[in-house]
């Protein structure tokens, strides 16, 4: 019971920074371009920080694509394999996928470290607060992983829901 409201307010979490991130990236460009085409005057802060918020994007948004099985992957192998093989294949998977959300973790943390002095050309930020989403990303990616391994291992399902179905996206 409580983990189950614990995912579903994880990726309403999720799904909500995702929007909101998105829709404030829109904004800013729509607002760049509309004033250089009807001003010939740019934001000059816009690029930069819409480009910092895609990264965000793109290490947030990594999680819910993991959880519904959106990521590219090659099912041949487990699919002509025995039963219990196929099983031990997807441990194996299951362990490297997690070894890999560690160590970006790990190494997102070691870059923001090491870049924490740095700023950026425009806003003048720490460039440690565009890498903080490698390990921000990463944790919550590997939360999401954590919350769908045991079915992908067992019986090779991914979460599904009212927002998204990822057998039709997968046939697109």
């Amino acid at each position: 019971m409580f983990l189950d409201k614990f995912e579903s307010r994880f990726m309403s979490f999720n799904r909500w920074l995702l929007i909101l991130m998105l829709a404030v990236m829109s904004l800013i460009i729509f607002a760049n371009v509309t004033l250089r085409y009807t001003t010939s005057q740019s934001i000059e802060w816009a690029e930069e920080v819409a480009r910092h918020l895609m990264i965000w994007l793109t290490f947030i948004g990594c999680g819910p694509v993991l959880r519904y099985g959106g990521h590219i992957a090659i099912d041949n192998l487990q699919d002509a394999m025995p039963a219990k093989l196929a099983l031990f294949l997807r441990f194996i998977i299951a362990l490297l996928v997690t070894a890999f959300c560690v160590f970006c973790i790990w190494t997102g943390l070691d870059y923001m470290d090491r870049t924490q002095y740095q700023t950026t050309p425009s806003t003048q930020i720490s460039v440690a607060w565009i890498y903080a989403a490698l390990p921000i990303g990463m944790g919550m990616t590997l939360i999401h992983w954590l919350l769908i391994v045991r079915r992908y291992v067992l019986r090779r399902e991914f979460a599904s829901d009212a927002h998204f179905d990822a057998t039709a996206s997968a046939s697109l």
